[in-house]
């Protein structure tokens, strides 16, 4: 099978310049990737580097930390649609989480979507700083929420995707949500058994390796 359409090509680095964001946009169209995933400075300038293609443009809201406030978040996930984002990928508020402040985030998460309508809203739960039971929680908040995604990780924590929070995922959310692993995933194989458990995305700044 291919790959290729389930793959976000990401480049979230600090240190990435505008050359860097144009050569991940030409290597989504030269593999035929889903999309491109980016910090919202360069949401315009992906747009314009894909606009002859079908690839998407993804961008990350209240990144990598998530605990920006609702305001600042919501104002920046309008801020990327406007200038071309097709798809919004949000970290969640972790310590309203670990603090078991529930209504709070899952508030926020219903926020932002409502601020960007039917754009697609992944939620990041960042499963390395969570214990299973607020992976579930987390998950659950986001279904509730009317997020489109639930998302493992930023790949700036200390730990990326595991097959077990897949598993995890899978079994909360069901078909009511989509699921993109994020983090750590280098190799071929690998990004195929996240596949086979049911996840509808990879986020990845391997993507030409794994093919």
């Amino acid at each position: 099978m291919t790959i290729a359409p389930y793959i976000d090509h990401t480049n979230l680095k600090a240190t990435a310049t505008p050359s860097d964001i144009k050569k991940l946009c030409q290597e989504a169209m030269e593999y035929h990737f889903y999309a491109v995933c980016v910090n919202g400075c360069y949401v315009s300038l992906a747009k314009e580097a894909l606009q002859n293609s079908n690839v998407k443009v993804a961008a990350v809201i209240g990144f990598p930390l998530g605990a920006m406030s609702t305001e600042a978040k919501i104002f920046e996930a309008k801020d990327c649609v406007k200038n071309g984002a097709d798809e919004i990928d949000m970290v969640i508020n972790i310590g309203w989480l670990k603090a078991k402040k529930n209504d709070a985030v899952r508030d926020e998460i219903k926020a932002l979507k409502k601020a960007i309508g039917g754009t697609i809203l992944k939620v990041i739960i960042e499963t390395c700083y969570l214990t299973d039971a607020e992976k579930e929680i987390a998950c659950t908040l986001s279904m509730e929420a009317n997020a489109d995604f639930v998302k493992t990780s930023t790949g700036f924590g200390t730990g990326g995707a595991t097959l077990e929070d897949v598993q995890l995922m899978k079994r909360v959310v069901g078909d009511k949500a989509k699921i993109k692993a994020s983090g750590g995933i280098k190799d071929k194989a690998t990004a195929l058994q996240y596949i086979e458990l049911g996840v509808s995305r990879i986020g990845t700044s391997s993507g030409p390796t794994l093919l």
